[in-house]
């Protein structure tokens, strides 16, 4: 069977009747092309285009050919991006796009789907410190495409809005075009995300100028990548903005074929290194025989008194970020258990590796290290862990938003859920900075029971059940339990819909039963692993609904929310983002749980 054919393009600004033009012109002469791919912001800059854009979204002009798009923004995205999540066929796990209307299909946050064979990654909005409902991607989204990065086979499109930092090192000067290497446009995430899917084929938009690099090699990978640029839609310096492709599935092809390079192939831009050595160090690395493929399991010098095992003056980036390396003993550089320990307490590799983040305050990880002391103290109301200043839910951060708090313990706290699923969907968070409710001290164990069963008590005279579930994510760095309340009339189906979700994702629960909830977790700690993900709900009959997360497996970041949204049919909840209100709603909606919540309340 012939490959399929594709386009590519870069921002369309709400400009598809000239798009289109082009398009239908490129389909005959060269066509019949199986989709078209947009990257880059889609929708309008102006008020002004809104009439002949809506046009297409309302079925008054003909859009040719199949189109997937991830630039979620721009004028009018809120108006008919919300009545797409409404649509009823929308519901589900519809990783392969959402209908906005006929032919037009919007690629919601992040995922991966097969199109006519093709393996295809995306990641939806911009990266923002501020959270939107439509427009930017958030933690919950790249910790996806994390772990779409450890499934096997090799994925051959990854869809991008902006570039990824640093895509032009290494890269042949002369074929740089004017300001590609500027800042403004790129995304270090994005570039930390490809250098981990590896993709074949890496497509993005936002920068304003085309650009195809010349293929690069990947570390622990036998294919190179591609990246292209593309320029937005009917730019004044005519640069290209439409691209045809027709790559044939990588898993269709043979092993010869995957490992075919071209004389132009450079190592991989994301190999970083530090440029201020003093002379010392440099004679030293002379001597250290290392070769390019080895250089990219490194990212920055790591100064001598960080250096806790080993003669080398560097870190494995592999076994930092994932506790394992494929070279093992042969490895040139050091596997530190320290540095791993510190990476799983959300600690960000680049301040440890060069003592600063280039990202800054944009990066969601914490800047500071923590102290075998401070991990062994629970005198603080920290806990284990230290807190975060960029963190959602730590309170010495400048991010929290304290209006949600109900109420607040010594260990734990409880809070509305941002964008709730139903009405008094609360969360229960660590003071401490944990990135999981199940490896903290009895002592944080015994107050979150506290609170279970007050919530339990509270939703019962309402005539609710209530479900609590945790995806305790390697990569998370705050946890939350979220709590959820049901009907009791729907408590019976709840088990049922869980192992249907289950199903389609292709795994199995390990389901038990308990007489009491404290057994319940206890059973929940000894299963947990800390070098794995983990996903468990409580159910109201004591059932416990547990699952190791392996290494190479698809899981779905709000898969529990989504199997809620689709019991309690609130399909048009299942992300939050759809369904964020005012901080005067919020605040209204707080202060009316205090007031039922407080007989019940564990700390009034």
């Amino acid at each position: 069977m012939a490959p399929p054919k594709i386009l590519l393009c870069g921002d369309v600004s709400g400009n598809l009747k000239q798009l289109f033009k082009r398009v239908v012109s490129v389909n005959k002469s060269a066509g019949p092309f199986d989709a078209l791919f947009c990257v880059g912001q889609f929708f309008p800059n102006s008020a002004d285009q809104l009439d002949e854009f809506a046009g297409y979204i309302e079925g008054r002009a003909e859009i040719p050919l199949p189109i997937y798009f991830i630039g979620d923004y721009g004028v009018g995205s809120a108006k008919f991006l919300l009545a797409a999540t409404k649509d009823a066929a929308n519901q589900g796990f519809k990783l392969d796009g959402l209908k906005v209307c006929n032919n037009l299909y919007w690629l919601k946050g992040s995922g991966k789907f097969t199109f006519h064979g093709l393996s295809v990654v995306y990641l939806s909005g911009l990266q923002s410190s501020v959270s939107q409902q439509f427009g930017t991607y958030g933690e919950d989204d790249v910790a996806a495409l994390r772990a779409i990065a450890e499934d096997p086979g090799i994925v051959d499109l990854f869809l991008t809005n902006e570039w990824p930092s640093g895509v032009t090192n290494k890269a042949a000067t002369s074929d740089v075009p004017p300001g590609a290497s500027e800042p403004s446009g790129t995304d270090s995430m994005v570039a930390e995300l490809v250098a981990e899917i590896k993709p074949r084929y890496h497509i993005a938009g936002t920068k304003g100028v085309f650009y195809a690099r010349e293929p690069y090699s990947n570390v622990d990978a036998v294919h190179v990548t591609r990246f292209i640029g593309l320029a937005p839609v009917g730019n004044k310096d005519k640069q290209k903005f439409l691209h045809a492709l027709s790559p044939t599935p990588a898993s269709t092809m043979s092993a010869i074929e995957i490992q075919t390079t071209t004389s132009n192939t450079t190592v991989s831009p994301y190999t970083y290194i530090e440029g201020t050595v003093n002379a010392k160090e440099g004679a030293k690395r002379s001597s250290d025989t290392v070769s390019d493929s080895d250089s990219q399991y490194w990212r920055y010098d790591v100064s001598q008194k960080r250096q806790k095992h080993g003669d080398g003056n560097r870190l494995c980036f592999k076994f930092v970020s994932s506790g394992s390396c494929p070279r093992g003993e042969t490895c040139n550089f050091q596997h530190d258990m320290d540095a791993r320990e510190q990476s799983l307490r959300g600690i960000c590799f680049d301040f440890m590796n060069k003592g600063k983040c280039e990202r800054g305050a944009d990066c969601k990880f914490k800047h500071s290290l923590q102290d075998e002391g401070e991990s062994n103290s629970h005198k603080s109301r920290t806990g284990n862990f230290t807190r975060s200043t960029e963190c959602w839910f730590c309170l010495s951060s400048s991010k929290i938003e304290s209006h949600l708090f109900i109420s607040l313990g010594e260990h734990y706290y409880c809070a509305l859920a941002k964008g709730p699923l139903v009405e008094d969907h609360v969360l229960l968070i660590p003071i401490g900075h944990s990135p999981n409710t199940l490896s903290l001290p009895s002592e944080c164990e015994i107050e979150l029971g506290k609170f279970q069963d007050s919530l339990k008590k509270f939703y019962k005279k309402q005539e609710k059940e209530v479900v609590f579930f945790e995806w305790a994510s390697k990569r998370s760095t705050h946890a939350n339990l979220q709590v959820i309340p049901i009907p009791s009339a729907k408590a019976a189906s709840v088990q049922n819909i869980f192992h249907l979700a289950a199903d389609r994702l292709g795994f199995k629960f390990t389901t038990t039963k308990f007489s009491n909830s404290s057994d319940g977790r206890k059973s929940l700690r000894t299963q947990f692993d800390r070098n794995f993900s983990f996903f468990y709900a409580e159910l109201p009959d004591g059932t416990v609904l547990s699952h190791l997360i392996e290494e190479s497996e698809k899981f779905l970041a709000q898969f529990g929310r989504e199997v809620m949204a689709g019991l309690l049919n609130k399909a048009d909840r299942a992300d939050w983002r759809n369904c964020t209100d005012s901080k005067e709603d919020e605040t209204k909606m707080v202060e009316n749980f205090k007031s039922r919540f407080a007989e019940f309340d564990p700390n009034s």
